[in-house]
């Protein structure tokens, strides 16, 4: 049975996907952005957003054993010491404001050569990045037609076809 297992598995055992998944986390931290098949970066885009969301917390702790307690538990998932520091001194800071939605993916269009996966980018959403906002001019939506005005539409219809062909057989 497959319960509690809501993660791509990614053909690899627990702990290989555990350091993976640190790696390409401390990777997005240092540089920003980073460039991986479509599936990694899918299954790297919850992972790293909890982390980010346990450096936003630990910033508005008050206590600091509290703070303490959330970067242990980071530094639980993203095993990189310097990434963790990086990210809960500094780049916490991006999203202060954002309730979620910390990274953005693109598909590349491109497959890599060697086993043909599809390849996509990772990035960390900028601050002042709006999102995509739904648009202003909707078109309004069609009446819908009841039965009763369907069925007077239809004998209305009728006799004007019939006329025609009352004309018709009246010249011939």
């Amino acid at each position: 049975m497959r319960h509690n297992k809501h993660h791509a598995s990614l053909g690899v055992t627990r702990e290989h996907r555990a350091a993976m998944m640190s790696n390409l986390a401390a990777s997005l931290i240092e540089h920003g952005r980073i460039q991986t098949t479509m599936t990694k970066a899918k299954a790297l885009r919850p992972f790293i957003e909890k982390v980010i969301t346990k450096a936003k917390k630990a910033a508005a702790k008050t206590e600091k054993k509290d703070a303490i307690h959330l970067r242990r538990l980071a530094l639980a998932d993203v095993r990189n010491e310097d990434m963790i520091t990086k990210l809960f001194n500094e780049t916490y800071k991006e999203f202060v404001n954002r309730s979620g939605g910390y990274t953005r993916i693109y598909k590349l269009g491109a497959q890599r050569q060697s086993d043909a996966a599809e390849l996509a980018l990772i990035e960390f959403v900028k601050a002042d990045d709006p999102g995509y906002k739904k648009s202003k001019g909707k078109k309004p939506a069609k009446a819908k037609k009841t039965k009763a005005a369907k069925a007077a539409a239809s004998t209305e219809a009728a006799p004007a076809a019939e006329a025609p062909k009352a004309e018709g057989e009246a010249k011939s």
